[in-house]
């Protein structure tokens, strides 16, 4: 009969002074493997009387059970080495210049974001997120869009298939159910804009399936369009970084504001170089408006007691107009070439102060 302590001593000590998991393996196999030492133990059992296997029997199930929980043991302390072995091998030195950082740039839309940013957080703004995949209620119906209207068409919206209680989800169509989303869960004074990814069924050389925009939305008690007014012209020369602007307001319709207006800005086009505040044309930048009393029902918030304002643009076209790009297509080429002469430094973060665009 087998020794069973020199037996388990000499498997144990094997375990311990097993270097690798490699090392460990070999002795899993060499131990309680199919042709293991302490496997074959268990086939001496056929051989036995009675009361010798209800003597041995248990006797090798606990062997066994030792010898596999030794083994499991150091294997999580050899993993642990070789994890922290790698990591200090694979360490960088974040205080070392990395090369070629000169390489890498900032998309000009997550730079415009950052500008936006800045210039809106000077202002007070906030800046609220939400889902990309919304329902309709966020989307068209809490924003005054009936049944009926042209936007919830196959044609124009995104549709996902329908879920098991018949409802179909979209891609947002606008940033517009994040100011939902806020006037439900927060109580005005609101203060916020929204910018994000938003989805249409459109792609020319100016509109593209997934493009980005930001919203703004204030509602407090007695706002009115002179506030709407003097924040739209404090974004433009902040924005364009330009000391004078001249803006227009003509009359428009959108479902979640009223009265609403499209804002146009004077700009000059001098040796195909785009100029903002000045000259004889004119360039739409955007939409806006008073939040349509609905809306603001529709969030559970009093109309008689509060007002407010909203307005919307694209992130990518306002990036076109200020940086001089012809075509939103190459936005999403990535092309390097186009990148490097369009990118902007990684570091350069846009500060009111020091200047956005660097």
């Amino acid at each position: 009969m087998t020794d069973l302590s020199a037996l388990e001593k000499d498997v144990l000590d094997a375990i311990a002074s097993a270097a690798s998991l490699d090392e460990l393996e070999t002795v899993r196999v060499g131990a309680i493997g199919k042709k293991g030492s302490v496997t074959g133990l268990t086939k001496q059992l056929g051989g036995m009387s009675v009361e010798e296997r209800k003597e041995y029997g248990p006797k090798f199930n606990m062997l066994k059970n030792t010898v596999a929980k030794a083994i499991d043991e150091r294997k999580a302390v050899l993993e642990k080495e070789a994890l922290n072995a790698r990591l200090q091998s694979e360490t960088v030195d974040v205080t070392l210049p990395v090369n070629g950082l000169d390489q890498g740039s900032i998309h000009p839309v997550s730079q415009a974001m950052d500008e936006l940013a800045e210039v809106f957080a000077d202002m007070g703004f906030a800046i609220a997120e939400g889902p990309e995949i919304e329902d309709d209620f966020h989307n068209f119906t809490a924003l005054n869009i009936p049944p009926e209207h042209p936007a919830r068409q196959m044609h124009d919206t995104f549709y996902l298939p329908e879920n098991a209680d018949g409802e179909r989800k979209v891609l947002r169509t606008h940033t517009s159910p994040v100011q939902i989303r806020t006037m439900k869960n927060q109580q005005p004074p609101i203060r916020i804009i929204a910018p994000g990814r938003t989805y249409r069924s459109d792609s020319d050389a100016t509109h593209t399936p997934m493009f980005h925009q930001v919203e703004g939305l204030v509602i407090d008690e007695g706002t009115h369009m002179g506030h709407l007014k003097g924040t739209l012209e404090a974004f433009v020369k902040a924005f364009f970084e330009v000391d004078n602007v001249t803006m227009r307001f003509r009359p428009s319709y959108f479902p979640f504001t009223e009265p609403s207006a499209e804002v146009d800005i004077q700009c000059s086009w001098k040796n195909g170089e785009l100029r903002i505040g000045e000259g004889d044309d004119w360039l739409e930048i955007l939409g806006c408006g008073m939040v349509n009393p609905r809306v603001i029902e529709a969030c559970g918030l009093d109309s008689a007691k509060y007002q407010g304002f909203a307005f919307g643009c694209g992130i990518d076209r306002l990036a076109m107009l200020k940086y001089g790009m012809t075509d939103l297509r190459a936005f999403f080429d990535n092309d390097l070439r186009w990148m490097k002469h369009y990118g902007f430094m990684p570091l350069d973060m846009p500060t009111i102060a020091g200047g956005l665009s660097r």
